[in-house]
């Protein structure tokens, strides 16, 4: 079972940056989008990317403050946050989609990390 596992996480202060990677191990990374989800209390899509990184999709409320990207030849995508907000306080989740395509869709992901919790004080 191809495991993702989060990183980067902690507790920060608003206005603070923090950046998330997650490395997916599979031999075919380049034919999958990725998605990065949070949850408090249910879970929503913040970002994704396609396959070649060529088209990316934000959640309005990150918009113009994170950056999703990927880098094929190590296998792990990313999430730069900016300007970091109490809202943001979340479990954020990695995630893959078999589909070249991209989906705001939870249930469109096939592989999922195991979250990492981010914590912005005011």
């Amino acid at each position: 079972q191809v495991q993702m596992v989060e990183s980067g996480g902690g507790l920060v202060q608003a206005g603070d940056s923090l950046r998330l990677s997650c490395p997916f191990p599979v031999l075919n990374f380049g034919g999958f989008a990725l998605g990065w989800f949070r949850q408090a209390p249910w879970r929503e899509f913040v970002a994704g990317i396609n396959w070649s990184g060529g088209y990316t999709d934000y959640a309005d409320s990150v918009k113009g403050r994170f950056t999703i990207s990927r880098d094929n030849a190590k296998n792990t995508v990313y999430l730069q946050m900016n300007n970091l907000k109490p809202e943001d306080t979340a479990v954020y989740y990695c995630a893959a989609d078999r589909t070249v395509g991209l989906s705001r869709r939870s249930e469109d992901y096939d592989y999922w990390g195991q979250g990492t919790q981010i914590t912005v004080s005011a």
